[in-house]
């Protein structure tokens, strides 16, 4: 949220502004007595700094002289100074409505022009922009905005005429008790709302980062603060959180030995407790403003609002990776098209990964901050930006949203309507909203989640493991994970339309190989899914779900490679092992013949590890046809369960 202005500030732009309103009304459109005498005595007033006085002195003149426009444009130019920009905009609307084109009306068109924008009068503000170009000399600067403010209002027309979805709705109580809550985000199981809360308006108050668990209605229960580790004195403003709730980044101000005046700061969870943030140093954070962090849902990528030096417009979108090392990579501008030449802010990556959100006003938009959304297209490139349309974006300046994994419910954070006595924007309370998320905005990929405990096979007991999930189609790592040390819960995020291999392991353990076929998009729901580990120990074994094979064909399948290169790092870590492959079918066909073809399975997959350095002393395979079946082959589900290559520890 931007800080109020200053008592001091706001003399010094009154100070600057109302001579120059001053001189530029020297003139009055009459020489009746009473109206000059009343508008010398406004321009006294002004003079002397006495605003309020001017302005009722300016507001007698419009009640007793109606058709002079120049009392009018006076002051709506102090009352615009002085930050009432709704009475601003009647009052120059009112004045410039009384006399014809004018050249030295100009600067007071295009003033007319933004003010209209700014409360969703396109009309109005069409005709002004229309106006100022015509009488503006070529060398105005605010010519550029101008045409594209005009461009604004003609998107907007039609936008409004073309809804996408309907309008957001505020959320009930308990949520909304601050006068301020923005920047609202969900763990990926939709468990947890994380948002920022400012209790008042006074500029001596600070953010803290609250949290409110969702029941199984979809009702929220009481926010509480996160933590007395994260929340402070100090200000912690807008955070994010990773899929599984266990990473938290947010961003902090003016705190000791910080690198510039806001930086991002990260904490981890561990059981029910947050440990001390951290800044994320200088490769993540720079001497400038830095904010508005959004995490990709294994925590491992991170997106932010900068104000540094080199981007594209004064704020920019800026990504940041995970390195093997626990370091995270020097931050990079993610460049055009995401960012433009005006305010590029407020980024959320989906939990798919795959489509970005984020608002700006360097495009064609509704007026003001538009929130846009843009797909990954290859690993660096990003397409177009589409705006999002009408209703959830409007003339007022968009902050922030956040859509579920599962691309069904979104949140956002709105100004409330103006009330009577509140004459500063910056003063109206800012509220969460949620709305049902249309096809034309949901991201790119709808997710689902599995989750469920990772726990030692022998003792039962909760142990902290690596949970790798990998694109067979692609052999690329989409999530890494760990599972909590204390309770051993984990959280993986899955992908609508594609085939993982997922990979629990842990040190002196075998791994557990799993897989999930999403590309039959009538089976997509959450998965509760607890793993066992076995110790690396003789006669231990597990399934290898990821080695694919034609049916009755022994030549493993490209996607096994995923797999394949588990097995030779696991073969490398523990060089004393020695392992048996071994090959089983269902009982379709002959015996003889599913005996052979396990036996070549189990071949395939020994010669590849030979192949690849693995010493043919560590490896033996063997084929056991459909004599050692898992289950009773009495339906394709089971048949699949005993068609397997298993790894066994000699």
């Amino acid at each position: 949220m931007r800080c109020l202005l200053p008592a001091s500030l706001l003399l010094l732009a009154l100070a600057a502004v109302s001579p120059t309103s001053v001189q530029a009304q020297a003139k009055l459109s009459t020489t009746n007595t009473k109206a000059t005498n009343l508008w010398e005595k406004a321009q006294e007033q002004a003079k002397n700094r006495d605003f309020p006085k001017a302005i009722e002195t300016l507001t007698q003149l419009n009640q007793k002289f109606p058709s002079l426009p120049e009392p009018f444009v006076m002051k709506g130019s102090m009352l615009k100074a002085m930050g009432e920009n709704q009475a601003a905009f009647e009052a120059y609307r009112d004045g410039l409505s009384k006399t014809p084109l004018n050249p030295t009306r100009a600067n007071d068109y295009y003033t007319l022009g933004e003010l209209a924008i700014s409360f969703g009068d396109y009309q109005t503000a069409a005709d002004s922009y229309k106006k100022y170009l015509k009488v503006a000399p070529k060398s105005q600067r605010t010519l550029a905005r101008a045409q594209r403010q005009l461009l604004n209002c003609e998107f907007a027309v039609k936008a409004m005429a073309n809804p996408v979805g309907i309008a957001p709705t505020r959320l009930g109580e308990p949520l909304n008790t601050f006068h301020f809550q923005y920047f609202p985000a969900l763990t990926a199981d939709n468990r947890f709302l994380l948002y920022t809360i400012r209790p008042t308006a006074q500029v001596q108050s600070n953010e803290d980062l609250f949290i409110a668990k969702q029941n199984k209605d979809g009702s929220f229960a009481a926010p509480v603060s996160i933590s007395p580790v994260i929340n402070t004195p100090y200000n912690e403003g807008a955070g994010t959180i990773s899929g599984d709730g266990k990473t938290l980044v947010f961003a902090s101000c003016d705190r000791p030995g910080a690198v510039g005046n806001c930086d991002l700061y990260i904490s981890r969870r561990t059981g029910n407790n947050w440990s001390k943030p951290e800044n994320l140093g200088r490769n993540v954070n720079s001497v400038e403003w830095d904010s508005q962090p959004t995490l990709s849902a294994d925590g491992r990528t991170l997106y932010f609002t900068s104000t540094r030096r080199g981007g594209k417009g004064q704020e920019d979108i800026y990504m940041t990776t995970l390195q093997p090392d626990g370091t995270w990579s020097l931050a990079k501008n993610l460049g055009e098209p995401v960012n433009t030449a005006g305010k590029d802010m407020a980024p959320f990556i989906h939990a798919s990964g795959t489509t970005l959100y984020y608002v700006t006003d360097g495009l064609v938009g509704m007026g003001g901050l538009d929130v846009y959304r843009c797909e990954l297209e290859a690993p660096t490139r990003w397409s177009i930006p589409q705006n999002l349309g009408y209703p959830l974006n409007t003339f007022e300046n968009e902050a922030s949203l956040f859509i579920s994994s599962d691309n069904r419910r979104g949140f956002c954070s709105r100004s409330r309507a103006a009330e009577p006595g509140v004459k500063s924007e910056r003063d109206r309370p800012v509220e969460l909203f949620g709305f049902e998320v249309p096809k034309q905005v949901q991201a790119r990929e709808t997710s689902t989640y599995t989750q469920g405990r990772v726990f030692d096979a022998v003792t039962k007991k909760p142990i902290k493991a690596d949970v790798q999930l990998y694109d067979l189609n692609s052999d690329e790592l989409t999530q890494f994970v760990t599972s909590d040390p204390e309770v051993g819960d984990y959280t993986v995020v899955l992908n609508e339309g594609r085939q993982y291999a997922m990979y629990a392991a842990a040190d002196k353990y075998l791994m557990k190989s799993l897989n999930f076929d999403y590309t039959d998009k009538h089976s997509f729901d959450p998965l509760t899914l607890d793993i066992y580990l076995e110790p690396v120990r003789a006669g231990r074994s597990i399934v290898l779900n990821n080695l694919f094979f034609d049916t009755k064909q022994y030549e493993l399948k490209p996607k096994s490679q995923t797999e394949l290169n588990r097995l030779i790092q696991f073969m490398r870590q523990y060089k004393d092992i020695q392992v048996e492959i071994s090959g089983h079918t269902d009982d379709v066909g002959a015996d003889a013949d599913n005996m052979t073809l396990s036996q070549n399975r189990a071949r395939s997959v020994y010669n590849y590890l030979v192949k690849q350095g693995i010493p043919e002393a560590r490896l033996r395979f063997k084929g056991y046809g459909e004599t050692k079946s898992l289950v009773a082959n009495d339906s394709e589900a089971h048949r699949q369960q005993n068609r397997r290559i298993e790894l066994r520890i000699l």
